[in-house]
């Protein structure tokens, strides 16, 4: 582009033919859910429309107290409603406020712009602190750009005409002027936001588990529901005489004339939600809510309830380095003085004090000389002689670090000193002498050279030859907390890899520095030009470097493949596509925007050291509901077989209130208590098989244990009464023996917990029998009854001690077969199933073609917006570069953003 035009930009008409050309810089950046999309995720659930159907069957009889059980289903949609929303409002209050100006040149002066209103071809002013808007080509000036959240390369690189930017990047230093080469969707950034947007399905276990229950708790319902409803009808039809052709005719005459056979519903609604496991529904997001609570108090947000399940069952994390293990900025590691003779005399016959070296006199004041526009180095120097009793001398003159000479310097009183590269400060003879001490020292920092000259001329150049005095390393500054963390995942026997943007070597040695096992061992990705190379990398090594994010998002799906749970880390933009198909993905709160929406859990405080907390709280919340879902599960099974069981020898043996009973001692209150009780140990095995082996033998137990009530109620006579008191003690006497066996090993709480139980049982049995609809038994009546309970706990114990002697099954699942198709190899042989039903693929087009309008609408909206940046810029053509706006620099907590103030109108 010619100067005049650099000097000129575009003009109105060509901004206005690029805006109608579509050549708009919309905005592409991945967003939270909206509230109405949270609302109606965790609104239209099976869970949910199952007990809407129910509870409309209730109404159609009336009977409006048996409503009750609606409050389950409210109180567990709230929670997953209140915890989406809470994660939402922390997250968009952690988005930072990135620059959301730019300078444009237009029509010869320069104009402030949204970035939403930056066309194709603009010219932007970019100086240091700014953020790139778009994709653009540096036209005149030079900077250092920083593109770690890009890249993961933690090195500046250095920008002059010519050279590209990536949106997203920021400018360290310089001042230059670029012409916008990308708009919108064909950012960088935004190609790399656009392939993370799909929907990641939620790797959970307990959730898998629960829909599973629920599903096969939806299926079994239809035909049992419906042959109970048939069992009672035909029990209301004798009862009123038998009268016309059958029972069916008659329910109909019935429902025509507006009599509904409400007994006969709220018989088999009873019947039916029995087998709903409401309770452990409810139970797994309290104890999951209680525990993102928790978590909150240690600065963790998990966006995601099952999340928190997921990260601990990890068994490999991999760790980005730059934000993860180090903390962004640079330290000084070390100063490395060479023996200096005829040196400490400068201009004025100054001498350098005894009790300091030349070397550190020269770094820290150099360092404060050049402090005015202080890169990334110079600010390690001053925080290093920050606290260091090392004289301040004021400086004769200042020459700032250049890109182009690679050093700085400034002369004192004292002498005159350069800071720089060894390759660009010294000369090939005094390099070859401290060549092999400078490779040595670089095994694992970057080397600065300080040097003794006699001077500066006008132009900044050195006079004289420069003499070394000594090296200072400059290194990633590794998190304190880094090295007991990863010693945490060692211990916990979780594989540890570290995936970087950087040079291999440095991601080497930073990673040996934090414990990280086989970090010796690394490979350089841009070696890794296959997918055969990349898939065999994954076994051999655990430090991964100039991994492009592609192949990050990659490294994971072949992780995957092997049957491993994998959980990244990262804060970058560069990390999306690799957070994005984690199983669980962990952001920064102080990274890029699009890593903390498309993260599960973000860590607010930026610190890794709260990830064994994490961990921590998912084991407790695990493995505590496994013991407390057996309990809830029993429930749920006993009820089918029941129900069952019923429709060939009705009635129902249970009434409602007695149902009461067991519901809150035998599974509400111990299931509650053991669900909240510390608990640290390690995940093992499948929830819901685990589940099963407890929940099985107790719910056989139940239901042998009501048939044999039944058998003995029919041949001795006994009434109906006499039978749900039978049926309701053996119950109890099956759930409290399952209490029993998962409080295994016995800790004072959990005595407690059992003595309450048994306690409740018998104060209820005994002091409200009349509430409880308890009979009165004989003494023969007792023995019996004492019979069947023994008959039952053995049963029960016999059952689960064969339960506890079945071997895991081992499955492998493999996928790539063909379109649709799923294989899955077991103990039992090969299955091959479809991945998706023709309606699924019916909603995924809907969905699709729902997007495709609402990118059509963005469109449009872009233009206005466009339009309405042309119309503002008008006024301020005058104005040249007056303009205030907000600035965008990295500060120790991460960005930092200074906004102008706003004068009242």
């Amino acid at each position: 582009m010619a100067a005049t035009d650099i000097e000129r930009g575009l003009s109105t008409a060509e901004v206005e033919e690029r805006i109608a050309a579509g050549k708009i810089n919309r905005n592409m950046e991945l967003k939270t859910k909206s509230v109405k999309e949270l609302i109606i995720e965790n609104l239209c659930t099976l869970f949910n429309l199952i007990n809407v159907i129910l509870a409309f069957l209730v109404i159609l009889t009336g009977s409006f107290k048996n409503l009750t059980f609606l409050f389950v289903v409210f109180l567990n949609t709230a929670i997953g409603v209140i915890q989406s929303m809470r994660s939402k409002k922390m997250v968009d209050k952690l988005t930072l406020l990135t620059s959301k100006k730019a300078i444009a040149v237009r029509d010869g002066a320069e104009v402030e712009l949204d970035l939403d209103q930056i066309v194709l071809d603009d010219i932007i002013r970019l100086g240091r602190g700014d953020q790139i808007p778009a994709d653009a080509v540096v036209v005149s000036g030079e900077a250092l750009v920083n593109e770690s959240l890009l890249t993961g390369e933690s090195d500046l690189i250095k920008k002059q005409p010519g050279s590209e930017l990536m949106s997203g990047s920021f400018i360290d230093s310089g001042l230059l002027r670029a012409r916008v080469i990308h708009v919108g969707a064909d950012n960088y950034v935004a190609k790399i936001n656009n392939e993370a947007k799909y929907v990641k399905k939620v790797n959970s276990e307990i959730m898998n588990a629960l829909n599973a229950i629920v599903r096969f708790a939806s299926i079994i319902m239809i035909p049992l529901g419906l042959a109970l409803f048939a069992s009672s009808v035909s029990e209301l039809w004798d009862a009123a005489g038998t009268p016309g052709d059958s029972a069916l005719s008659w329910c109909f005459s019935e429902l025509l004339a507006g009599h509904v056979p409400s007994s006969a519903l709220l018989s088999t609604v009873g019947a039916l939600l029995g087998m709903i496991p409401q309770g452990l529904v409810l139970l797994t997001s309290s104890v999951l809510a209680i525990a993102t609570v928790r978590l909150a108090r240690r600065k963790v947000l998990a966006q995601q309830l099952y999340c928190i399940e997921t990260i601990a069952r990890v068994d490999v994390l991999c760790l980005d380095k730059t934000g993860t293990i180090t903390s962004g900025r640079m330290e000084v590691e070390g100063t490395y003085p060479l023996p200096v003779e005829g040196m400490g005399a400068g201009e004025g016959d100054a001498a350098v004090p005894v009790d300091t070296t030349v070397l550190d006199f020269a770094l820290a004041n150099v360092a404060r000389a050049t402090s005015a526009d202080a890169n990334e180095t110079c600010q390690a120097l001053l925080n290093y002689y920050a606290d260091r009793p090392v004289e301040v001398s004021e400086p004769l003159s200042v020459i700032p670090f250049s890109s182009s000479k690679k050093w700085s310097g400034a002369s004192f009183a004292q002498g005159s000193y350069v800071m720089g590269a060894a390759q660009f400060v010294l000369s090939e003879r005094a390099f070859s002498q401290v060549e092999n001490r400078v490779a040595e020292l670089a095994d694992t920092c970057r080397v600065l050279v300080v040097a003794c000259v006699d001077g500066f001329t006008p132009d900044g150049d050195m006079v004289g030859e420069a003499e070394p005095v000594g090296f200072v390393t400059i290194r990633d500054e590794i998190r304190t907390s880094a090295a007991e963390t990863i010693g945490y995942f060692n211990e916990q026997g979780v594989t540890l890899n570290v995936i970087s943007g950087d040079d291999p070597r440095t991601v080497s040695s930073i990673a040996r520095v934090v414990g990280v096992p086989g970090a010796d061992a690394y490979v350089d990705a841009t070696t890794l030009d296959t997918p055969a190379k990349l898939d065999a990398a994954v076994d051999r090594y655990h430090v991964f470097g100039r991994v492009t994010p592609q192949q990050k998002r990659e490294l994971v799906q072949a992780l995957k493949r092997r049957e491993h749970t994998v959980a990244m880390t990262g804060d970058g933009v560069n990390d999306v596509l690799a957070l994005k198909e984690a199983d669980c993905s962990v952001a920064m709160a102080a990274g890029s925007d699009a890593a903390r929406n498309v993260a599960e859990i973000v860590l607010v405080d930026n610190d890794f050291a709260s990830m064994p907390a994490v961990v921590a709280e998912g084991r407790r919340s695990i493995n505590n509901l496994q013991r407390s879902a057996a309990l809830f599960l029993t429930k749920t099974l006993f009820s089918m077989g029941l129900a069952a069981l019923c429709i060939a020898l009705p009635p129902y043996p249970f009434e409602p209130i007695q149902m009461t009973l067991i519901n809150f001692f035998c599974i509400g209150a111990p299931g509650f208590v053991l669900g909240l009780e510390p608990n640290n140990a390690r995940v093992k095995g499948s929830f819901l098989t685990n589940v099963l082996k407890r929940a099985l033998p107790a719910s056989i137990a139940v239901i042998l244990a009501a048939a044999l009530d039944i058998f003995v109620a029919r041949v001795f006579g006994f009434s109906q009464l006499t039978l749900s008191t039978m049926c309701l003690l053996t119950s109890c006497a099956a759930s409290v023996s399952l209490i029993w066996r998962i409080s295994q090993p016995l800790t004072p709480l959990r005595v407690v917990l059992f003595v309450f139980v048994v306690a409740g049982i018998l104060v209820g049995v005994i002091g409200f029998p009349e509430l409880l609809s308890i009979a009165n038994l004989t003494m023969g009546q007792m023995v019996i009854l004492a019979a069947v309970v023994v008959f039952t706990c053995s049963v029960f114990f016999k059952l689960a001690t064969m339960m506890d002697s079945l071997k895991p099954r081992r499955r492998h699942a493999a996928t790539g077969f063909g379109r649709g198709v799923r294989v899955r190899l077991g103990r039992g042989g090969g299955k091959v199933s479809s991945t998706g039903s023709t309606a699924e693929r019916f909603a995924k087009r809907v969905a699709a073609d729902m997007a495709q309008r609402r990118e059509a609408r963005t469109v449009r909206e872009a233009e206005v917006r466009a339009l309405e940046g042309v119309a503002q810029a008008q006024p301020k053509k005058k104005k040249g570069s007056g303009a205030k706006r907000s600035r965008v620099t990295k500060s120790a907590q991460g960005i930092k953003v200074s906004m102008p103030s706003k004068k009242k109108k």
